[in-house]
């Protein structure tokens, strides 16, 4: 939110700097994330004076030019070439002296120096009015006024706006500060405790009457729910122009753009006192009536911005006797606004419901300053009273009548909020005692209304427009932003709980599983729990029916709760893929949701993917290494040993997220799928790089690693032996065979199997491969000697040959 500082001394009159008073507005929790100069001419016209030409005659080597001497109130006149067709002698005229910066009308910097055109010298320049930025014309020079003095710096004779311009972070419970009004009433709070006394200074609207009621309009307001206040009244014989100067450096000052005298009234006021208002071509208005009310779905409208839309059965429309006008609250539409044609208005100033406003701009992805305010609640009270401003606005810049009485339709005031607030409490949560009287002065100069005091607290109303205030802690809030956070005293104790935690709670597993990963360069991601009900059409395992809807939806892109980690995965691979960053390592812990018919869950996931290079790429290694099937196999089989989960069976994947992979499960319990992600489904991420993903059963792992009990033994004393076979195997003998057998032939003393070497081609027999397998055997209690190892290696042997027809190469 933009707040101009000159605007808001029109409420308050304070002499502070700019900068202490946005320190003020921070500590009242009006955050001010920056401060912007702002010049209604770029520049200041700094350097610009007005001069008196003294001379004109032609150049000698030039047509077109003139040379020209100008007074600028020094003792010495100043030559100056120009080359403008009205330059003449007697002239006063706006003159830019040497080191003089001009800006072009793109913004662009040029310095005005001393040079020579044609061979004669040139000490200055005498301006266009574009050249300065006070217009479009480059016609000729600015001829002044004869009255002006010369010497007179031209910022004094131009209407030349500097203002500084605050940025201010408005959280959105803060309805109450969205305007020029709001901010000086909180300024005016902060300065009461700093014991400066200064009152709000408020429009009047005293000069409002009705000189004739000529226009009536006949408003009916259908849906009272929706607009529980709708205010209007008619202006006729107005003449649509230009903004005067001011108004429009008002509204430039906070990054609007001037369009008429009306149009910018209704932005005036709304920025002024946060009451949106609209104005309504009362010519377009058929049958002199105006109904409130919503329409069928599927309604077709066009705004303001040539956009036509089709309208939802909850959208509250602005309408005619004949034709919708505009979407209350967000937008106005094409057929019904004010333009230069216009002779009378209608000027409608209403409270609408804030949900309806809210949930009607997100359908419609319209975000006004109008909708803005709408949505988080303004105040109700004040509508009557915006109408009238802007009435008298209208009426000072672009004439006419009032011509008809004020419509008020105001079935059921909107009541204000009766809140009973402890003192006991008030020190409780603030952590220190304020006194009585300062917490009393705070309220009252917030507009809360004290209505009684009693020994233990205080009984108030707190008014409708601080929609924010209604339990007794946020008065208390109200109390400590007012009174300064900086200004409760840190104790120089710490006090601190200790809870007695379970070592296998939740989070520690999950953050020690994080640290592995990080370890091995995996990168956290975080995305949004919220997808695309499309996904589900990506997998049979995944069913429309089980999504879970959000009732209202920011976009269709984010409408359901997402049924898989997976798909939130491959858009982050995407997203760097697009952007040259080809080798990945993320993972990420989180939840998938399912509507089941019988109830809705939610199961924790760990993800984990793989694409591109292992490694980066390095002169002193390896770097081509692909993160494949096997280097996620490795990482999948570490998180298990780290989680001491040693005994699972494996099976060949049968789940169409991926292209090939494996399952581990417990018994009936599946722990994990993990392997290639199927092409199709890269496909629709655009991504054309294999990848590899693992997708934990977090709950099941976490169930497990509970019952598991710790085991340990002492380092053995012995050593360890190693022996080789390179074994003759059909194509389709796996390495588990080889591993469940050496395992059934020898489990007391064999420690490790491994496979180091897989060769398949040139001499061996077709439809063979090799297999080069390092056997680890180690007795705890003795050293082995080559009797007993040479038996054991003998029995491997044998088992491979008889039970796998494997041959000793």
């Amino acid at each position: 939110m933009k707040i101009s500082y000159n605007w808001l001394k029109q409420f308050i009159n304070i002499e502070w700097t700019p900068e202490q008073t946005s320190e003020l507005l921070t500590d009242l929790g009006l955050e001010v994330e920056g401060l912007e100069k702002y010049q209604s001419v770029k520049g200041g016209l700094e350097g610009v004076i007005v001069g008196k030409v003294l001379t004109c005659e032609k150049h000698p080597n030039a047509d077109k030019l003139k040379i020209t001497t100008v007074d600028l109130g020094n003792d010495t006149p100043l030559q100056i070439v120009c080359g403008a067709p009205n330059v003449a002698a007697g002239q006063k005229v706006p003159v830019a002296t040497i080191g003089t910066t001009l800006y072009t009308e793109e913004g662009e910097a040029w310095k005005i120096k001393k040079g020579k055109i044609r061979g004669e010298e040139s000490h200055g320049m005498i301006c266009a009015e574009d050249e300065l930025g006070l217009g479009k014309s480059h016609e000729g020079i600015m001829v002044l006024d004869e009255t002006y003095k010369v010497g007179t710096p031209a910022a004094d004779i131009f209407e030349i706006e500097n203002d500084t311009v605050f940025e201010i972070g408005l959280t959105p419970n803060r309805a109450d500060a969205m305007s020029h009004y709001g901010t000086a009433r909180d300024l005016k709070a902060g300065l009461l405790q700093k014991e400066i006394k200064v009152e709000l200074i408020t429009p009047s609207v005293s000069a409002f009457s009705v000189e004739n009621r000529t226009l009536k309009m006949d408003v009916d307001v259908i849906n009272k729910t929706l607009a529980p206040r709708y205010c209007g009244v008619t202006i006729s014989g107005i003449k649509v122009a230009e903004s005067p100067l001011w108004l429009q450096h008002k509204l430039k000052a906070i990054g609007l753009c001037p369009i008429n005298n009306v149009v910018d009234v209704t932005n005036y006021v709304l920025h002024e006192l946060g009451q949106p208002l609209h104005a309504f071509d009362a010519g377009k208005i058929e049958g002199d009536k105006v109904e409130v009310k919503t329409l069928k779905q599927g309604t077709k409208f066009t705004t303001l911005d040539g956009v036509e839309r089709e309208l939802h059965e909850e959208d509250l429309m602005i309408c005619d006797a004949e034709k919708p006008m505009c979407i209350a609250g967000v937008f106005g539409g094409i057929d019904s606004g004010v333009d230069k044609k216009t002779k009378s208005i209608f000027l409608e100033s209403a409270y609408f419901n804030p949900v309806s406003i809210r949930k009607t701009a997100k359908r419609h992805g319209l975000n006004t300053d109008a909708s803005f305010r709408f949505e988080r609640g303004i105040d109700p009270n004040i509508t009557e009273y915006a109408l009238k401003r802007a009435a008298l606005l209208i009426q000072e810049l672009a004439g006419g009548d009032i011509t008809s009485d004020i419509i008020d339709i105001y079935p059921k005031k909107i009541e204000d909020f009766q809140v009973r607030m402890s003192f006991e409490n008030a020190k409780k949560i603030i952590g220190e005692e304020i006194p009585k009287e300062t917490i009393k002065s705070i309220l009252t100069s917030l507009d809360i209304k004290v209505n009684n005091v009693t020994e233990t607290g205080l009984g108030l109303t707190v008014p409708a427009f601080r929609n924010d205030v209604q339990r007794e802690a946020d008065v208390i809030e109200e109390i400590l932003r007012v009174y300064g956070y900086n200004n409760i005293n840190i104790s120089d104790k710490l006090n601190a709980s200790i809870s007695s935690m379970s070592r296998f709670e939740d989070f520690k597993i999950q953050n020690v599983i994080g640290d592995q990963l990080a370890g091995q360069g995996f990168f956290e991601i975080l995305s949004n729990s919220l997808t695309s009900p499309d996904y589900t059409s990506l997998s049979e395992q995944l069913k429309t029916e089980h999504n879970i809807e959000m009732l209202n939806p920011l976009s269709s892109d984010l409408s359901v709760l997402r049924q898989s980690l997976i798909f939130s995965g491959l858009e982050a691979i995407s997203y760097n893929i697009n952007r040259k960053r080809q080798d990945l390592k993320l993972f990420e812990f989180g939840k998938t949701y399912h509507n089941f018919s019988e109830e809705k869950e939610e199961y924790k996931h760990l993800t984990v993917f793989a694409t591109g290079n292992q490694n980066l790429e390095n002169w002193n290694s390896n770097s081509k290494l692909k993160s494949d099937f096997f280097f996620l196999k490795g990482v999948v089989t570490a998180i298990f040993s780290r989680l001491g989960i040693t005994r699972y069976n494996e099976l060949a994947i049968k789940n169409d997220l991926f292209s090939e992979g494996v399952t581990l499960s417990l018994g009936k319990i599946k722990l994990i799928d993990f392997g290639l992600i199927n092409k199709t489904i890269l496909k629709h991420f655009d991504i054309s790089q294999e990848v590899v993903c693992a997708d934990f059963n977090w709950d099941a792992i976490l169930d497990i690693v509970q019952r598991n009990k710790i085991t340990f033994k002492a380092i053995p004393k012995y050593p360890e032996v190693r022996r080789d076979f390179a074994l003759l195997l059909d194509h389709n003998v796996s390495f588990e065979s080889i591993h469940k057998i050496a395992k059934q032939t020898e489990k007391q003393l064999l420690k490790g199997i491994n496979l180091f070497d897989v060769y398949q081609g040139k001499n061996l027999p077709k439809g063979k491969k090799s297999y080069a397998v390092s056997f680890t055997l180690q007795d705890e209690n003795k050293t082995l000697n080559d009797k007993q190892i040479d038996k054991i290696m003998n029995k491997l042997q044998s088992n491979f040959e008889k039970q796998l027809g494997a041959e000793l190469r």
